[in-house]
């Protein structure tokens, strides 16, 4: 059978774990026309979890299903240029009649809309190429307010859009869902303190216009019954230490610990147990596989980002980082070449910060510093 412990995506029911009553939450709440703000950090499962919904035969029968992620966006024009896509995307498969309203009403970018041999359409153009978003954007939700079925809309890492240098696109995005009666919408993020500020501060645009569902790790007792029942399922063994030992040394973050597992599923030999000795060989395998890519983004890192990076990752959980407790610690200059550093870092992903604790992002980037002997 194939490696039950997928790395690249939502996979299908069988491969998915648990959420439950998260995915009965959401489909609740989606189907009686309401809006949703998914919060949770990164790497735990939600994406898998909006596509695990939208794979429910139910939803898929009555309705259009759009998912786009705008981690990578800039601006207004590459999240528009990103949702057009999506959307032709996903309606391709559907037939002539499914697309040809949606490329009858983006006027505006129709040129840049070409079809293969068999006539189907593509989506032809790149980030930034939007000359005109703001027409098209009013084209894109045109569309899904007068297409054939209700339209459910996704939108992931949504806080990006404060990012943007535009302060009018929060309220630009909010006027139009608010007026999108035949569309609802999915608003999720993993930077909660962003996250919670665009939907509970009386301030901003989209107060009260989303029911809020916080995603929290996996039960540990759950994600080790999923973890055994694959191994049994392959004729193996595995020893419920193993997962109790990732569950904690990786913070529960489904991400890391499914990568391990995959390792360690290939591993263990039908009739053979997979034990707790065998995750360091695992984690060991992974860093090397990956060296070359985290050597290459380390020294890419202005130097005082570096030096920064290098502070927090031995702390691992690093606080008043400005202070000259912390600064002496590690050899840092001054608190302005900190705080310039650190939003350096902040900005590219490389740390994350939770109520004034900062910590590496990506934990295997942070093994890898161990790995190679910098911290």
């Amino acid at each position: 059978m194939n490696n039950p412990f997928v790395t690249n995506g939502y996979a299908g029911n069988d491969y998915f774990c648990d959420r439950v009553e998260e995915t009965a939450a959401l489909k609740e709440l989606l189907l009686n026309e309401n809006n949703v703000a998914l919060i949770s950090p990164r790497r735990i499962g939600k994406t898998d979890l909006i596509w695990h919904v939208f794979d429910d035969e139910r939803i898929r029968e009555t309705h259009y299903c759009f998912v786009v992620d705008i981690y990578a966006t800039k601006n207004l024009s590459d999240l528009v240029n990103l949702l057009g896509k999506a959307v032709i995307d996903e309606l391709r498969p559907k037939g002539r009649k499914a697309w040809e309203k949606f490329i009858a009403i983006v006027s505006s970018v129709r040129s840049e809309i070409s079809f293969d041999m068999n006539g189907t359409p593509t989506w032809s153009m790149g980030l930034g190429s939007i000359e005109n978003p703001a027409v098209t954007l009013d084209e894109i939700f045109k569309y899904l307010n007068e297409a054939d079925k209700p339209c459910l809309v996704a939108i992931d890492e949504f806080q990006q859009i404060t990012r943007y240098g535009d302060d009018t696109v929060e309220a630009t995005i909010r006027t139009y869902v608010q007026r999108c009666t035949n569309a609802h919408f999915i608003f999720s993020g993993s930077q909660r303190h962003m996250m919670n500020g665009m939907f509970t501060s009386p301030s901003r645009p989209f107060y009260q216009a989303v029911t809020i569902i916080n995603l929290k790790p996996l039960d540990l007792d759950v994600y080790t019954a999923f973890c055994m029942d694959k191994f049994e399922a392959a004729g193996k063994k595995l020893d419920a230490d193993v997962v109790a030992t990732l569950y904690q040394r990786f913070e529960a973050v489904t991400s890391y610990m499914h990568r391990i597992l995959n390792v360690l599923y290939s591993r263990t030999d039908e009739g053979s147990t997979c034990v707790v000795s065998m995750v360091d060989e695992a984690i060991d395998y992974i860093l090397r596989m990956s060296s070359d890519s985290y050597e290459s983004l380390f020294y890419q890192m202005p130097e005082k980002q570096r030096m920064l990076f290098l502070a927090i990752a031995r702390d691992g959980k690093a606080t008043s980082v400005t202070g000259g407790k912390f600064m002496r610690r590690h050899k840092l200059n001054s608190a302005s070449s900190v705080m310039s550093a650190l939003k350096g870092l902040l900005e590219k992903d490389f740390i994350t910060a939770d109520k004034g604790v900062y910590s590496i992002y990506d934990q295997f980037f942070s093994l890898w510093l161990k790995y190679k002997g910098m911290i």
